[in-house]
């Protein structure tokens, strides 16, 4: 019974997984919490879905960073904050009607631009 799958972690891995994949694409999205959460779920749930994620090119560095508080490079930084801004700004002025959406979008800009640049910046390798 111990080295049975659980499937119902498995499931809840892979939909974090997606968010976080979603997350990499979409700025008010966050990638590395939803990574982390697939992490533990698939750690308990799937050791071998574990072990592709973690050694995943594109998912792994985001969870080996985090664990070792490497940071974010400035790079994906400034390109997370000007889609960020791009994207809301243009929700706000041009499809948004109503002030307080559009008071709670930039809201929302601020506290995720406030949040990165809080976050260690990566150095260079």
């Amino acid at each position: 019974m111990l080295n049975r799958p659980n499937y119902i972690l498995i499931a809840f891995g892979t939909l974090f997984v997606a968010l976080g994949t979603i997350g990499i694409f979409v700025p008010v999205l966050p990638t590395t919490p939803f990574l982390l959460l697939a992490a533990a779920c698939y750690g308990r749930g799937s050791k071998r879905l574990y072990n592709w994620l973690i050694t995943n090119q594109v998912f792994g560095e985001y969870i080996k960073n985090y664990r070792e508080g490497k940071g974010i490079p400035l790079a994906t930084k400034i390109y997370a904050l000007v889609l960020l801004w791009a994207s809301i700004g243009f929700s706000a002025i041009f499809i948004v009607d109503k002030l307080w959406i559009k008071m709670l979008l930039f809201g929302i800009a601020a506290g995720v631009t406030i949040h990165l640049i809080k976050v260690k910046t990566a150095e260079k390798g």
